[in-house]
């Protein structure tokens, strides 16, 4: 048996649901690759603090 990922053109459901899958996925990854820059700033912005209070 094969299978076909991409639904028929017929079964809108499944094409909502593919589609909300992908949408979710990316939103995900944004949102990942987001905190992982705020933090990054997070801890540059500490280390600037930091430096300032020992001059």
């Amino acid at each position: 048996m094969h299978s076909n990922r991409r639904p028929r053109s017929g079964d809108r459901a499944a094409r909502m649901r593919s589609w909300i899958h992908r949408r979710r996925t990316a939103v995900l990854s944004s949102a990942l690759r987001g905190a992982a820059y705020a933090t990054g700033a997070g801890i540059v912005s500490l280390g600037f603090i930091l430096l300032q209070q020992q001059i």
